[in-house]
């Protein structure tokens, strides 16, 4: 599933691709994506323009020049391609939008969807989120006192939407690593050096992340070299038996909440 990282790639992308230019076209494959009538979608976006590409946790925020908001989950299996009809991916399409000779496809929204909002509607919808990792409000001391609040493992703890937005399976593995704790530890057992160094590693792996363009593997766009590039630089997650890049010992695959989950036993503590 997309996170951080790669929602933020994604909307750093079309934000250079899309912004300004009407919506010429709309084509819906799958009424079940959205929230409306297709019918009631079509005639709402029909012709607006995109004025921003947004995002707030998981979820991209199409900001349209008619005061009305597309939000775009993708969920588990979901991809974005934007491109001219002849470079279209061999993947069933559930939504279609063009802007002339190139067209934004949203493929593999089986769970996922294109909501459409008013403004207090799209509150709505997001009010229950937890702050962003890079939320200026959320300093070292304020995250360590949400970390003594709260009960669990790290790994629940960190993919819990409602306590911080944007974290996933991937990377919050990824981050325990870096800050070499076990993704098992209860987020109370953390003394302040061991939330310091998570604060740490929070920021600096999601920021590495998204300048490798995040782990998903489809390109963009054609000709697309940066989108997926983090896939080959993960250090645990989906490693199972791989030695560890510190200390060669294998990596572990273990389930913790139903959550598939990756770490090293010999150097995370």
């Amino acid at each position: 599933m997309p996170e951080w990282p790669e929602m933020e790639h994604y909307r750093k992308q079309l934000t250079r691709m899309i912004l300004n230019m009407p919506i010429r076209q709309v084509i819906v494959n799958r009424p079940k994506s959205l929230n409306v009538t297709e019918e009631n979608f079509r005639q709402a976006i029909l012709g607006a323009a995109i004025r921003r590409v947004e995002r707030r946790a998981k979820q991209l925020i199409f900001v349209l020049d008619t005061d009305k908001y597309l939000l775009l989950h993708l969920m588990l299996g979901g991809i974005l391609f934007y491109g001219p009809e002849r470079d279209r991916p061999d993947r069933s399409t559930q939504i279609e939008l063009s802007f002339g000779d190139n067209r934004l496809y949203f493929i593999g929204l089986r769970l996922g969807y294109l909501h459409l909002f008013d403004r207090s509607g799209l509150e709505k919808e997001l009010s229950d989120l937890g702050p962003d990792p890079f939320d200026a409000a959320l300093s070292p001391d304020r995250f360590l006192s949400m970390l003594h609040g709260k009960k669990g493992t790290l790994k629940t703890t960190l993919t819990d939407q409602k306590w911080l937005a944007g974290i996933g399976n991937c990377y919050s593995d990824e981050i325990c690593f870096a800050a070499g704790l076990l993704p098992t530890r209860g987020p109370g057992s953390l003394n302040q050096q061991e939330g310091q160094r998570l604060y740490t590693a929070m920021h600096s792996v999601l920021n590495e992340a998204l300048a490798a363009g995040g782990y998903m593997e489809m390109p963009l766009f054609n000709g697309d070299k940066l989108t997926g590039s983090y896939n080959d630089l993960c250090k645990v997650y989906d490693r199972p038996g791989d030695p560890c890049v510190r200390c060669g010992q294998p990596i572990v695959f273990d389930k913790v909440s139903s959550r598939k989950c990756f770490y090293c036993t010999n150097c995370q503590s």
